[in-house]
């Protein structure tokens, strides 16, 4: 499955993180069984060291794949995510989501390659 569409500029997409840019891409992203999703914003610099820390999560092989919403470009795809995954909106922040539902999320500097792959090592053994 590949929800990503990124109106072509392909600027935020790489082979760690694919961006979302439609509600029919997060529909398909909200139905895959495990996924993290990463808010950014192109205009903060903590946002840029978080994204730095998630590819490098992203990169770690642990097999859970990592979509992105830059908010700056697509401000109405995360808000439709905060309402339907009932997280408040932060910038950046990062959210666990299994079966379409989140069960955990960060902002800021508590986002850290560490960090996930701790989270995601804590989810698969309970």
């Amino acid at each position: 499955m590949n929800p990503v569409t990124t109106g072509g500029s392909g600027e935020m997409d790489g082979d760690d993180i694919q961006f979302l840019d439609s509600d029919a891409a997060l529909d398909q992203v909200l139905q895959l069984p495990r996924v993290f999703l990463y808010k950014h914003s192109t205009r903060c610099g903590t946002s840029l060291r978080a994204l730095m820390e998630v590819e490098r999560f992203a990169r770690s092989g642990t097999g859970i794949p990592v979509f992105g919403i830059d908010v700056v470009r697509h401000g109405s795809l995360s808000n439709e995510a905060a309402v339907r995954l009932g997280v408040r909106h932060q910038s950046p922040q990062a959210i666990l989501i299994e079966e379409g539902t989140p069960v955990w999320h960060a902002s800021h500097s508590s986002i850290t390659a560490s960090t996930l792959e701790e989270t995601a090592q804590e989810r698969i053994r309970s």
